[in-house]
């Protein structure tokens, strides 16, 4: 039977235990989205995790929803990227930069060309985002035409590349929480009536052709892709049709040979077991608000081969020698997850301190 402490391979890498950091959007970039010497130390301090999975970044200025989120398509960003990158490794971990679009979740003013957003049809979400100004509506988005699908599948290749050159091990595909590509997935999004809408093979197309043009510009075995089946995340409703989508779109995704697959599992065991079936590569398997005391269930029945954890690795730069030695942990500190500077961010102490 395995265990949490047993090594496992993802891709290229190899890990030396089965915890993952999770990606988690901490808002501390540049406003021209340049990661910062303090995310470099923030990232380091959890080297123990083995393989640290980056918050959300964008990789175009379409792409982006909130304010102060990293970028990886510019070459300051490339070159400041490289300095995480590279602290990350000389502390003996891997990093995975997740890619994110959000889609219609944005807003004008937090952009860095003030357009509308876009997304697969022209739906708001009907939710509220942090701008400069305050909270405001997420105003309506622009139907995508085919010349901006392909331009923003290129955008995705382009980061991909950018996000190798600047050190990272591979990237993460962020497919879940209501973001662009889980738009076209969700029939409430998208009601188009092209190749990229309609049927359950249609709205996967889009998804499936990032996925495609990502790992055939870094290589397969540095990609990896999360997907949220069934979350009602940014006004997303997937319906009756989830099990038949998850179905189709993973069977589709799985010849591509990709380095893991990270599900956010929110309640269809058997929809998990299903995939678990047909992934034969590495799978993660994020639970929200899981008990600390289930941590190592799935791995130890098989049904994942990594646990991602999230706020507990926000709030314990040492969680995995906490676990080992069953330490108490540190409490996060939910009024600085966003935004700020040092404090609830690289000032979290450990058993050392």
């Amino acid at each position: 039977m395995p265990t949490l402490w047993d090594e496992v391979s993802v891709g290229r890498i190899t890990l030396p235990h089965r915890l993952a950091m999770a990606p988690m959007t901490r808002s501390r970039a540049l406003p021209d989205g340049s990661p910062t010497s303090l995310m470099a130390q923030y990232y380091t301090q959890r080297a123990s995790m083995g393989l640290l999975i980056t918050e959300s970044v964008q990789p175009s200025g379409d792409g982006q929803g909130y304010l102060l989120t990293p970028g990886i398509y510019r070459p300051e960003h490339v070159a400041a990227w490289r300095q995480v990158t590279d602290a990350v490794h000389a502390a003996g971990a891997h990093i995975f930069l997740q890619l994110m679009h959000v889609g219609r979740t944005s807003h004008p003013d937090n952009t860095p060309h003030h357009r509308q957003a876009l997304a697969p049809s022209a739906i708001t979400p009907g939710t509220e985002i942090l701008t400069s100004a305050g909270m405001q509506a997420s105003p309506q988005p622009r139907e995508m035409t085919n010349d901006d699908i392909v331009k923003t599948i290129a955008d995705f290749r382009h980061a991909a590349r950018q996000a190798i050159e600047a050190g990272a091990d591979g990237i993460e595909l962020h497919g879940a929480n209501g973001y662009l590509l889980h738009q076209f997935l969700s029939p409430n999004a998208n009601h188009r009536s092209d190749k990229y809408g309609g049927s359950t093979k249609n709205r996967s197309r889009f998804v499936i052709e990032v996925a495609t043009a990502v790992a055939d510009e870094i290589g397969s075995d540095r990609v990896g892709i999360r997907l949220s089946p069934g979350q009602a995340t940014g006004g997303i409703d997937e319906g009756n049709g989830v099990a038949e989508q998850y179905h189709h779109l993973v069977a589709t995704l799985e010849p591509l040979g990709l380095a893991y697959l990270h599900l956010v599992q929110i309640g269809d065991e058997e929809l998990l077991r299903h995939i678990r079936h047909t992934w034969s590569s590495a799978l993660l398997v994020h639970r929200p608000g899981r008990d600390l005391d289930t941590l190592s269930n799935d791995v130890e029945t098989g049904t994942a081969d990594i646990v991602p954890v999230g706020r507990w690795a926000l709030a314990n730069p040492d969680l995995i020698e906490r676990l080992r030695d069953n330490a108490p942990l540190n409490e996060p500190d939910p009024s600085t997850f966003y935004g700020g500077g040092r404090a609830g961010y690289t000032d979290y102490p450990t058993l050392n301190d």
